[in-house]
């Protein structure tokens, strides 16, 4: 299989994006160097007292890829299968990603290798707040800004935020953004990474003369980014769920799927598996089935060669962090489908997360309605730039975006010059 012969490693992926970017702006070698490769990789190995009474011990990441254009950002994930490459990489993406949408925010990125599900709530807190107080000579509201990521959320950020705050003396609600609202989380938080995505797909379905009414939507990963977007195509644009999957399972249903009914279920259950009126597919043939748009939201590495072959859709929004591999957008590009890039589709979360920041340092609190407002005109421009950038250099919206970001953070570069 074509995929085979490639690494799937996800840090390999980012500096083969990260390279083949470069090499279409002919940056200069230096500045090249010092972007390709992360400022700061802090490991921690620390300890747990778990239920029974034993001790744990566990092992974290941070990795602090560029502060060129502003404080770190990015989110913290917990999961089994968390390494030190994977961080680094979604370090990178989300240093792209704020130049992408053009706000003042380096990349970083965090994590903790453990299984959550195994965890009961006071195991998860006290692995929380001692891996803050491991990283938290790295973090802070003007040096690196945590968020939630895979198997963290609100509560994981309150924990963190009270950690840091205790250690500094005085709250400190800046530090990290996902927070609950009751402690300084914005309007408009929860609903940002689907909103923003959507937000893209309409304005690339409009350029391509696509109607979304009546659009058919397949969406891998119906977790909170995932199940949102279904909820949003289905209320805001009349589109057709036909299609959605978790990790343990896969459904499909011909005339549509109502979003809402399946978020409940999958509330009540645990799975969209045994929704009632759908019927069970496999996950593997969920991203082969005919559609207009097809929204991966799961982990990175899911549409590989084998599977971009299969795949028969008109846009892939791209929900999830890297969930194309390299050897798959030839591919995609041929058959003419219209990928929008992790780099700009989900780029929304982080553009949040700026303004929570900045409510938080100004201490005056913005309404949703302001909120979605200003997302949608930062969305809007960064799609433009994007697309301008696109036709500019003829090539992919992906190949683009990277472009603008990287041009973006090199100029940053090189005004900044080398200290000493």
């Amino acid at each position: 299989m074509p995929e085979q012969s490639e690494s799937l490693n996800p840090y390999d992926i980012a500096l083969q994006r990260f390279d083949a970017a470069a090499d279409l702006l002919q940056l200069d070698e230096t500045i090249r160097e010092r972007i390709r490769l992360p400022e700061r990789e802090l490991i921690v190995h620390f300890p747990v007292k778990m239920r029974t009474g034993r001790i744990r011990m566990f092992t974290g990441y941070r990795v602090q890829h560029s502060t060129a254009r502003g404080p770190a950002k990015g989110g913290i994930r917990y999961h089994p299968d968390v390494t030190l490459d994977e961080v680094k990489a979604l370090a990178s993406w989300m240093t792209y990603k704020c130049a992408t949408v053009k706000i003042p925010f380096g990349g970083g990125k965090g994590g903790v290798v453990c299984n959550p599900k195994e965890l009961d709530i006071h195991e998860l807190e006290s692995l929380t707040r001692r891996f803050t107080s491991e990283i938290s000579m790295f973090i802070g509201p003007d040096r690196d800004i945590p968020a939630p990521d895979v198997y963290t959320n609100p509560r994981t950020m309150a924990w963190m935020m009270d950690t840091y705050s205790m250690h500094r003396g005085f709250s400190s609600p800046g530090v990290v953004t996902g927070k609950p609202l009751a402690i300084g989380g914005s309007e408009g938080r929860t609903e940002a990474t689907a909103r923003g995505c959507v937000i893209v797909i309409a304005e690339a379905a409009r350029r391509m003369g696509l109607k979304l009414k009546d659009a058919r939507v397949v969406v891998q990963g119906f977790g909170n980014a995932g199940s949102i977007a279904a909820r949003l195509m289905h209320d805001e644009y009349d589109a057709k769920v036909i299609a959605v999957s978790d990790s343990q399972g896969a459904i499909f249903c011909r005339e549509g799927l109502d979003p809402h009914r399946v978020i409940e279920h999958k509330e009540r259950t645990g799975s969209v598996v045994a929704y009632p009126g759908a019927d069970a597919i496999a996950p593997d043939d969920l991203l082969a089935l005919e559609c207009e748009v097809l929204i991966p939201a799961a982990l990175e590495n899911t549409i590989t060669a084998e599977v971009a072959a299969k795949i028969r859709t008109r846009i892939i929004a791209e929900a999830a962090n890297g969930p194309t591999v390299p050897a798959a957008d030839p591919i995609l590009e041929e058959k003419g489908v219209c990928v929008l890039p992790d780099i700009l589709a989900n780029a929304v979360g982080v553009t949040v997360s700026y303004f929570e920041w900045v409510q938080n340092n100004q201490g005056y609190y913005w309404k949703e309605s302001d909120v979605n407002a200003r997302l949608k005109e930062i969305m809007v421009d960064a799609f433009d730039q994007v697309d301008l950038t696109s036709k500019r250099h003829r090539t992919s919206l992906r190949s683009a975006a990277y472009v603008l970001a990287i041009g973006r953070v090199a100029e940053a570069h090189s005004w900044l010059g080398i200290y000493p």
